[in-house]
């Protein structure tokens, strides 16, 4: 009888708060999914939505908030639990973060070399000439341009491609065995991001690593992930086998994102669907279903009952009352055609 293998990363019911001058507000809601070894899942959704503090929340690094329930479990050890010393064993080097920023996540005031050997010396207990050689065969590997010389740089001396190279291969240093990727490509044109996203992609079957990649575009998701995570305020609403959530989305919220994403056939004068509204804010969520105010198919129902998230065949999920009510398909397969 064939055994399943565990998940090597598992979030279950994570909830995150954080103090407010207005008291304290929960950023994220109960959220919670899987990261099988050597898959790329993707997390998507507006801003605010809770993508990025889930992605710290998995090495503690969330800055003046806290995880008030759930647990975090990494092959099994739940890292909610762990001291500063055991987190440090792991960050950096089983699971690495490329963050979306590298001008403000990189020193300033070290060279890229320092930045990248540091972690080589604290993990892999080597001398600094091998950490050196190691550092310039890293940066040699995604892609950077004369890398021994590049190594006595500066952040503020390379462009913004080369910046986020440099992050990379700090990401890389210690061979992880997942990859958090927060927006790799938000500041770069899209001929940069284009090469930032294959690189990756190369470099994630090179390692053999695992990938959860935060991003508000669909077609990053398209091209690049198995399987998907919806956001909205702070709750999954969507899960499931990127293919399947894009060809045939189960929740308005999906629908209306998938909508608004221009294709080769859209016609120039023709109006992008948009999903009117905003995010609501975290010390004013509505009551039952957070997205009803922006629903086109929401019914008196929405307003007051708080939708679970619902399991649907082939391994998906979605967080609607529609799916109690019996009629989801139909008023799904509408909302798909006119942007929910």
């Amino acid at each position: 009888m064939p055994t399943t293998v565990p998940p090597l990363l598992q979030i279950e019911d994570l909830h995150v708060e954080f103090d407010t001058p207005d008291g304290t507000v929960e950023a994220v809601s109960g959220v919670g999914f899987t990261v099988g070894a050597q898959e790329t899942v993707a997390v998507v959704g507006e801003s605010g939505s809770g993508k990025t503090v889930t992605a710290l929340a998995v090495l503690q690094l969330l800055d003046g908030g806290r995880i008030s329930r759930g647990r975090v479990l990494w092959d099994g050890t739940d890292l909610t639990g762990l001291d500063r010393r055991a987190l440090r064993r792991i960050r950096g080097n089983e699971i690495a973060m490329i963050f979306q920023d590298p001008m403000t996540s990189l020193d300033p005031l070290y060279s890229v070399g320092h930045q990248i050997v540091e972690g080589l010396r604290l993990h892999r207990r080597i001398d600094k000439r091998a950490a050196r050689e190691r550092a310039v065969e890293l940066l040699e590997q995604v892609g950077m341009p004369d890398p021994r010389r590049r190594l006595d740089s500066y952040p503020h001396q390379l462009s913004g491609g080369q910046r986020q190279r440099v992050m990379i291969a700090i990401a890389l240093a210690c061979s992880p065995r997942l990859l958090i990727a927060d927006e790799p490509t938000t500041a770069l044109d899209v001929t940069i991001e284009a090469q930032i996203l294959e690189l990756l992609r190369e470099l994630q079957v090179e390692y053999r690593s695992a990938m959860l990649l935060v991003t508000h575009d669909m077609g990053v998701v398209a091209e690049t992930a198995d399987r998907v995570v919806v956001f909205y305020a702070g709750q999954v609403v969507e899960q499931g086998p990127t293919a399947d959530v894009l060809r045939d989305p189960q929740h308005p919220y999906t629908a209306a994102l998938l909508a608004a994403v221009p294709t080769p056939e859209t016609d120039r004068a023709e109006r992008l669907a948009a999903i009117p509204g905003s995010v609501p804010p975290l010390r004013a969520m509505p009551s039952g279903c957070r997205f009803h105010t922006r629903c086109a198919l929401a019914w008196d129902a929405c307003a007051r009952e708080e939708p679970p998230l619902h399991a649907l065949p082939g391994g998906r999920s979605a967080r609607c009352l529609l799916h109690g009510s019996g009629t989801a398909r139909k008023t799904l397969d509408s909302a798909s055609t006119r942007g929910a």
